[in-house]
């Protein structure tokens, strides 16, 4: 079982911030595999899990704020007897441009409070996060990440999210290295033509119910000045499980 969590803040006042793009990625995978309706609700997350394309999934999303997102992480760990290596984080990263995604094996927190209690809780930070741009801040790093989307963000949103979980099925079905290799440099605009030939092979299956850690700039179209950067993206949060209890 492949365990993808993904961070995000409970409660309306978030819904659809930057912050809880971890969420929406996990809402899109849940769409396509038509487990929308069904995720089973606890203390501290909530959990829809099955089998989808080949791959079985669990896919949690901790009710608890960010800095405390370890402990459900923990508990689905041990609900679906998960070693580290089937563990994907999804988390928001404001060091990367809006819409960029950033799949890393192993690594420190970077400084988000989610992954600090991840790595605190599990006494390790040997698992592989995919981190997704949400632009990069102005004075305000803790503002920006619990801001909306521009109307402008918002019409690409939906590419980033459905990229986003690709990403997500070819890190379940290639590994966390191969998944690097083909969505790393991904960027707005380019489609799905990321897809491997393994990952088409399976049809859909219905299923009921502050910078960059690596010290990079990321770039989008090159300007003038040989770089320009898109609108981009992250730091304190607060975040759905099948287990759920504290």
């Amino acid at each position: 079982m492949k365990v993808v969590v993904g961070l995000g803040n409970p409660g309306r006042q978030y819904a659809q911030t930057r912050h809880n793009i971890g969420w929406m990625v996990l809402d899109r995978l849940a769409e396509r595999a038509r487990w929308s309706d069904r995720p089973a609700r606890g203390a501290s997350a909530a959990i829809v899990s099955g089998r989808y394309r080949g791959l079985d999934l669990a896919l949690v999303k901790p009710h608890t704020f960010m800095n405390l997102s370890g402990s459900a992480v923990r508990k689905a760990l041990v609900r679906f007897r998960a070693p580290l290596e089937d563990l994907l984080v999804v988390v928001d990263d404001f060091a990367l441009p809006y819409g960029r995604l950033r799949f890393r094996e192993a690594g420190s927190s970077g400084g988000h409070n989610g992954l600090e209690s991840i790595i605190g809780e599990l006494g390790s930070a040997r698992f592989a996060r995919l981190r997704v741009g949400i632009g990069e801040p102005g004075r305000d790093a803790v503002d920006h990440v619990l801001s909306r989307f521009t109307r402008e963000e918002r019409r690409s949103l939906d590419e980033i999210l459905d990229a986003a979980a690709d990403a997500v099925e070819d890190w379940a079905r290639l590994g966390t290295s191969n998944a690097a290799t083909r969505w790393n440099a991904w960027m707005l605009g380019e489609g799905g033509d990321t897809e491997t030939p393994e990952a088409k092979v399976d049809p859909p299956v219905k299923v009921e119910g502050g910078r960059d850690p690596d010290g990079a700039v990321e770039a989008g179209t090159v300007g003038p000045d040989g770089i320009r950067r898109t609108r981009t993206g992250w730091r304190k949060l607060l975040g759905w499980t099948k287990d759920g209890d504290r």
